[in-house]
């Protein structure tokens, strides 16, 4: 009798991956959910970047292989974007390395710097791709606490109270995902610190921070220092509205760069070249471009979403930034799901229960941003008539 591999009882099918089956089946029954549980962007990139695509598409000799670097062109976009946000300034060359999207960069980063049995700090609650694959590549778990009471932020005296031996990763996502908790520079000079004093590498995925934000937009690599002990890992799907694009980055010193490269060159080959030079004609993109996508549309959701959750008597932090929206359910629910399945089934809504994202979040759930105004609105719309 063929048996599959031991590591598959480490983990469990990818809880959206489950649930969206059961809600294909309400579909079919003609139930019509709408789903606010999914952090996948609705709207399209620039026009400048499709047709960027096109154009090169249609090019006879843009078909062939690409290099696991990537070419100059997407390299140099890169180096450019975080110059122009962020301050930080790249080798294009050796600094950064693109990515199929941040969760290859999970994989290519844990392979390359752990070995098995090694420690890695993953934050709880957090996003499960940092629990899953570290089972499945064989580290052990070492959970960190966020809670709403510290801002969602580490509580660092708990970190240094803990064992750190054999820790060689500490998973960090900020602007956070699911509570949306916010960056802020005094954090991540504390993580640097952090990082330096135990010889521990921060990885920080930094998806978000152009989501609701009209602020200064901020990166751990801004930190003196962060370079040498800090990855970070930025992503086209949020800020460019291209999530199945598949294009990310991670941005460290050229060594860490090597190391990740060795790995990933013997998984992967580049990605189609105009694909590449389409993404590097989005990072061109405009701040006016940047403010309608990510902040004015994203903002008229936020509302019609803090709506819903005062309609489900859940509390929440008006501060948060990201593309969800966190709140804690009231106290008079035994558990999460049995408010996240009345939704579902009474109101044919479809929204996230915290507890997938750790026991941290047991008593959370989570709404999407990433649906149409009028799908917003509905959704608030049914949620009124059942509760």
């Amino acid at each position: 009798m063929i048996q599959p591999a031991d590591r598959l009882s480490l983990v469990s099918e990818y809880y959206f991956s489950r649930k969206l089956k059961e809600v294909a089946k309400l579909n079919a029954e003609g139930r019509d959910i709408i789903s606010l549980a999914i952090g996948s962007p609705d709207m399209p990139p620039s026009p400048e970047t499709i047709e960027t695509l096109c154009e090169n598409a249609r090019k006879a000799d843009a078909h062939g292989y690409q290099p696991t670097v990537g070419t100059p062109e997407l390299r140099k976009a890169m180096a450019g974007f975080y110059q122009r946000w962020y301050g930080v300034e790249l080798d294009p060359a050796t600094e950064i390395q693109p990515l199929i999207g941040s969760k290859e960069g999970i994989l290519h980063v844990t392979l390359a710097l752990c070995n098995p049995g090694d420690k890695v700090l993953v934050p709880n609650p957090g996003y499960p791709t940092y629990t899953s694959l570290s089972k499945i590549l064989g580290q052990e778990i070492v959970n960190y606490d966020l809670l709403e009471e510290n801002g969602w932020q580490p509580d660092f005296e708990q970190l240094e109270r803990m064992d750190l031996s054999g820790v060689k990763l500490m998973w960090t996502n900020y602007p956070n995902m699911p509570t949306g908790g916010r960056a802020t520079r005094a954090l991540y000079e504390r993580l640097v610190d952090f990082a330096r004093r135990h010889d521990i590498v921060i990885v920080n995925d930094n998806p978000y921070s152009f989501i609701l934000n009209r602020e200064e937009h901020l990166s751990i690599l801004q930190v003196p220092g962060a370079k040498e002990c800090c990855i970070e890992f930025n992503s086209m799907s949020k800020s460019h509205n291209m999530p199945g694009w598949r294009v990310g980055l991670l941005a460290t010193n050229s060594t860490f760069v090597q190391w990740i490269l060795k790995i990933k060159s013997n998984i992967d080959s580049g990605t189609f070249r105009p694909m590449q030079l389409a993404a590097a004609k989005a990072y061109e993109n405009s701040d006016a471009w940047h403010m309608q996508a990510n902040v004015e549309t994203y903002a008229g959701r936020r509302k019609t979403a803090e709506e819903i959750m005062t309609q489900l008597g859940c509390t929440f932090d008006p501060t948060q930034q990201g593309m969800f929206l966190w709140g804690r359910i009231p106290d008079s629910y035994e558990d999460v799901e049995v408010l996240t399945e009345r939704v579902l089934h009474e109101a044919r809504v479809f929204i996230a229960p915290g507890f997938i994202f750790g026991s941290n979040g047991k008593r959370y759930i989570r709404i999407s941003l990433c649906a149409k105004d009028e799908k917003m609105k509905e959704a608030l719309e049914r949620i009124k008539k059942v509760f």
